[in-house]
């Protein structure tokens, strides 16, 4: 249909992926191996590998983003990798994987740029000038030494900029966030009656996931102008502005590499990810307070009408108030007494067939 409709040449496709059978063949102290080995395998194009076999958490914190890591960033644009969480509660395992990325990427970044000096006395040149920087990019305090290219030696530069408050205010309330997450998976697993014994558990779920919505927000919108920043002032061309030599015509300066800023980038975008789906998590744990199930209102079923307008015409004397209630033929002008064998609260109430009255001919006969 999508050829016949559509002209799509490939309707559908699928890409290697693992099962938990492939993973856990292997062993858990192997578990590295295991999505080593597939790496291996699928050099090029997406993979899917189940991580969960054991420990979600700990293969995507300390094995893909720590013995794997440069396995996964060496990755072609085209060669995804796919981390795949098959258990848990869906939204409390990605909120926590999300914080987890989050400050992974950016809390364990190290970057390096390259310029290189060549002087008009060629004795005095520098061809690779490394300058290397780190989280949290107190880049004031990262220093290099340069050639002066006239013949007084060399000299020591620092770049600029300070931008450690708003890198580490992301990668704290990223880590908080997970910290929170962890252990509200833990209350909904184990504690589950507990949390619902009353309404005090679901609201401070509701007013933490609202608080740190706000928070992943202002974070990830700061880190995204401070990287902004730390990309100007680590920029190989605004490094070279601040050498001596370079400003002299008779030397030439050129940049070598720029630093790799994608698990940066990378960063911000798990940021504001992680900002949707608490915001998104707003609503699930809305429902599960009072408030929400106060609004409700829900209509009287036609049943329970039926039934309630069957009762009330029943307990007020269907059988005595019409026929044989006050104006029917067996009462006061009847042989019984005013209060006939079929009381008035209802003709087969638990007065039924008791005489409340002499069974003698009354004054009126």
């Amino acid at each position: 249909m999508a050829q016949q409709y559509y002209n799509c040449n490939m309707a559908g496709f699928s890409i290697p992926a693992a099962e938990h059978s492939t993973i856990i063949s292997w062993g858990r102290d192997q578990e590295k191996e295991a999505f080593a080995y597939l790496l291996e395998q699928f050099p090029s194009g997406p993979v899917s590998v189940v991580s969960d076999s054991y420990d979600i958490f700990h293969a995507c914190k300390h094995i893909w983003g720590g013995k794997l890591k440069e396995y996964v960033v060496e990755r072609n644009e085209d060669s995804t990798l796919m981390i795949r969480p098959d258990s848990g509660d869906p939204t409390k395992t990605l909120i926590e994987l999300f914080a987890i990325f989050a400050f992974a990427t950016c809390g364990g970044y190290t970057g390096e740029l390259e310029v290189s000096v060549d002087c008009a006395n060629k004795t005095e040149s520098d061809l690779n000038i490394e300058i290397e920087f780190t989280y949290p990019f107190r880049l004031h305090q990262v220093y290099f030494d340069v050639p002066t290219c006239d013949g007084k030696g060399r000299e020591r530069l620092f770049l600029l900029g300070d931008y450690s408050s708003s890198a580490e205010f992301f990668v704290t309330i990223a880590v908080f966030a997970f910290l929170y997450s962890l252990g509200a998976t833990v209350v909904y697993i184990f504690f589950q009656n507990k949390y619902r014994e009353n309404n005090r558990g679901p609201l401070i779920d509701f007013i933490v996931t609202v608080v740190f919505s706000f928070l992943w927000l202002v974070s990830s919108s700061a880190w995204a102008k401070g990287l902004s920043d730390v990309k100007i002032a680590t920029d190989p061309d605004e490094v070279l502005l601040l050498m001596t030599a370079c400003k002299q015509q008779s030397n030439k300066c050129f940049p070598i590499h720029s630093p790799v800023m994608s698990g940066l980038n990378t960063s911000v975008v798990f940021g504001f990810l992680n900002f949707i789906l608490w915001a998104g998590n707003i609503w699930f744990v809305f429902k599960e307070t009072g408030w929400h199930a106060s609004g409700q209102r829900y209509p009287q079923s036609t049943t329970e009408k039926q039934s309630s307008s069957y009762n009330q015409s029943y307990s007020q004397g269907g059988y005595d108030q019409e026929s044989y209630g006050p104006t029917s033929g067996y009462n006061q002008q009847g042989g019984y007494d005013q209060q006939s064998s079929y009381s008035q609260v209802g003709g087969c109430s638990q007065q039924s067939f008791v005489q409340s009255g002499p069974t003698s001919f009354t004054n009126q006969m």
